[in-house]
């Protein structure tokens, strides 16, 4: 009979506790196996939802939102589980039965989720099978597609022929067609040129794809004078629209140099310089596409079409950059926390991870997530002090993510077999 001042039998001292704790333990490894066999599943879907994204968009976006739900399940089951394992420590041999007993519960009730969402994610799986079959049987097709390169050739040909009867010059684009019929004739060649099934289907969609790019380009020809005028046209439409934003530039950057430390802004201080120079470039090769077009060089005239639209994107590419970081300064000024939040989620992401590994986290993984940790406590001392450096802040919050992830993405292909 327990007396008053008597210590309870606990632990390895109560036969009942130590029975506990076995099957408390039992149930425990159980778990560990149904979080291992479900997280393979859940990457096994991953590649094979990926592999028939690869061959068939429209086929893995019908399926995505089914794979998304069960995959968004597994993750659920997973911290579910984790939560579960880190709340009961079955390590400590002096707990009384019923502390086992509550684990046990615990654990099972994690396991039936976890095999739940193993359910979701094979028959999700079981779903891309006949998917991928019916690629498989669409390999055969490479007498039609052989076809078309061949009508597509066909086709190029009369095209050229045509702008050489209206006077144009097709010497370009008579060399670029000779390329493409040795394509063709070493489709032609016995045992289909040492290419292979795969190879050769790729290369009569290369033959058929530059056929037509050359038969566009030769029908181009006669009204190249019209489409140039347009072209050069809009590109000088592009020039003034893009010099009509230089002003938003000096403001933003005006704003950047009242409100915000240097540390926010010095990387853009040459930015609108870098918009002017850009613009004059621009100018530069649209003077050159004239000429070019006045010469009959339509190669020339969509190179130098080409380049100025590349000079008039980094101008725009440039100036989003100023007016964006003010933007993203004054959203991290108003709500500092969320990105410090969406940080700490990449990182907990990582560490879940890394504890489901069999024997659990391998060192090198627990000291980079530790490291990660503690970077995410210094990084709102950035924010101290009269001048906060916004900039540097988010720097470091995205910084830490990426190496959460790279951690991620370490551990998974450790895993892969």
């Amino acid at each position: 009979m327990y007396r008053s001042g008597e210590p309870r039998r606990r632990g390895r001292r109560d036969p009942r506790a130590a029975d506990a704790r076995s099957a408390a333990l039992a149930a425990r490894d159980d778990a560990a196996q149904a979080f291992y066999e479900m997280d393979q599943a859940q990457k096994y879907l991953a590649g094979r939802l990926t592999l028939l994204g690869d061959l068939d968009r429209a086929a893995a976006d019908r399926l995505r939102p089914r794979a998304e739900r069960a995959d968004g399940g597994a993750n659920t089951a997973a911290l579910d589980y984790i939560t579960v394992v880190d709340s009961h420590d079955l390590d400590d041999e002096e707990r009384a039965a019923a502390d086992y007993e509550s684990a046990r519960r615990a654990l099972e009730a994690a396991t039936a989720t976890l095999k739940r969402a193993s359910s979701e994610l094979e028959g999700v799986t079981a779903a891309i099978v006949p998917e991928m079959a019916r690629l498989e049987g669409r390999l055969e097709q490479l007498a039609p597609r052989l076809r078309a390169a061949r009508e597509s050739f066909q086709e190029a040909q009369e095209a050229v022929a045509a702008a050489e009867e209206a006077g144009m010059r097709t010497e370009e684009v008579t060399a670029d067609l000779a390329s493409v019929q040795a394509l063709l004739a070493e489709l032609a060649a016995p045992g289909l040129g040492g290419l292979g099934l795969q190879g050769a289907m790729a290369r009569a969609e290369e033959a058929r794809d530059r056929a037509a790019a050359l038969a566009e380009e030769a029908r181009g020809l006669a009204v190249a004078v019209r489409k140039t005028r347009n072209d050069l046209a809009s590109v000088r439409t592009r020039v003034q629209m893009v010099s009509g934003r230089r002003e938003r530039v000096d403001e933003a950057m005006s704003v950047l140099r009242r409100r915000y430390s240097a540390a926010c802004w010095q990387d853009l201080q040459g930015a609108p310089n870098a918009i002017a120079q850009a613009l004059e470039r621009a100018l530069e090769r649209i003077a050159e596409t004239e000429r070019a077009a006045g010469a009959q060089e339509w190669r020339e005239v969509s190179r130098g079409l080409s380049a100025a639209r590349a000079e008039l994107k980094d101008a725009e590419r440039r100036a989003r950059a100023v007016t964006g970081r003010v933007e993203e300064l004054e959203e991290a000024e108003r709500d500092p926390g969320r990105p410090l939040e969406q940080a700490r989620f990449a990182i907990r992401d990582a560490q879940r991870l890394a504890v489901a590994e069999p024997g659990g986290p391998a060192p090198r993984h627990a000291q980079a997530l530790d490291a990660l940790v503690e970077r995410l406590e210094r990084a709102p001392g950035l924010l101290q002090g009269p001048h906060p450096d916004y900039w540097g802040y988010l720097r470091e919050l995205r910084a830490i993510s990426a190496r959460a992830r790279d951690v991620v993405e370490i551990i998974r292909d450790e895993r892969s077999p």
